[in-house]
């Protein structure tokens, strides 16, 4: 199914980010990690890609088994970082034979001395337009609440959304938040911009106090008093932590959904405990649906 046509039937979705392997070593395990949060039957699943897509040919393994044998939707994630137009069509009719419908085109994090400018692609704008010059699959783009690290202004970046709507991108997935007032203010700045497409809300249930260094150090997320008190008060007990973290994941989620919000994306980290704990504490927040 195309993510265009289960968000247009406005009814609250759940879904789950995992991925891939970085080498061969460790595709055993992975695997069976992220078959065990497909069973959770989730709306969809993304899987994302290793930094120049290093990582292209688990990402298209895992997502083409996670609808074949789990009948679950998935999500492919493409960069811009490594790719050429000519990888990027080979790319694209490798996941169109294997029955995937969806991409999410993103720019993807620059290595240390390399120049993006020699690319085919430079912004995921441009990868947007090129899938959707030669396929009809549904793409998605990255949007940044508190605006892309790069960016000197949030107005700059939401410029750049705009740049990514224009280019067909179909709906949009958030980064990380931890204060839903944030994302609210954000919602209507797009919105403000003409921004229209469906919005995703990512949610990262934090289950241990290494995230959290790892989260400030690479994007500066802000976080709330509330959750920086949690964290001082339950970070050092690694499973009052977890619990900690998925509680205050939950309370994000029901106050997104009850707030009108209703794409709910959750970057499991592949953790099949999180995962399963989210879904089963919104089991009659967001039943599951017929298949």
């Amino acid at each position: 199914m195309k993510l265009s046509e289960l968000f247009g039937k406005g009814i609250p979705t759940l879904s789950f980010e995992v991925f891939p392997p970085k080498t061969s070593t460790n595709y055993d395990s992975v695997k069976i990690a992220t078959s065990e949060i497909a069973k959770l039957k989730p709306d969809f699943m993304s899987v994302t890609c290793g930094a120049g897509g290093k990582t292209d040919i688990y990402t298209a393994d895992i997502a083409a088994s996670l609808s074949r044998d789990y009948g679950v939707t998935s999500i492919a994630h493409m960069t811009c970082v490594g790719t050429s137009k000519e990888s990027a069509e080979k790319r694209i009719r490798e996941l169109e034979n294997l029955g995937i419908e969806n991409i999410l085109a993103l720019r993807g994090d620059i290595p240390e001395d390399f120049d993006i400018n020699g690319c085919d692609f430079r912004h995921a704008s441009e990868l947007i337009s090129y899938v959707k010059s030669i396929s009809d699959m549904c793409v998605g783009g990255a949007c940044y609440p508190e605006g892309h690290p790069e960016s000197a202004h949030i107005s700059d970046d939401i410029v750049h959304i705009r740049e990514k709507v224009d280019a067909g991108c179909d709906f949009l997935t958030t980064q990380m938040f931890f204060d839903n007032n944030i994302f609210y203010k954000y919602l209507c700045k797009l919105r403000d911009a003409g921004v229209f497409v469906p919005v995703v809300a990512g949610i990262m249930p934090v289950t241990n106090k290494a995230q959290i260094d790892r989260i400030i150090r690479l994007s500066g997320t802000y976080l709330p008093s509330e959750f920086v008190n949690i964290v001082d008060r339950f970070g050092d007990d690694p499973e009052a932590m977890k619990q900690a973290g998925i509680i205050y994941a939950t309370h994000q989620i029901i106050d997104l959904l009850a707030n009108g919000v209703n794409a709910i994306h959750v970057y499991s980290m592949n953790k099949p405990d999180v995962a399963e704990k989210i879904k089963s504490n919104l089991s009659h927040i967001i039943p599951e649906k017929d298949v």
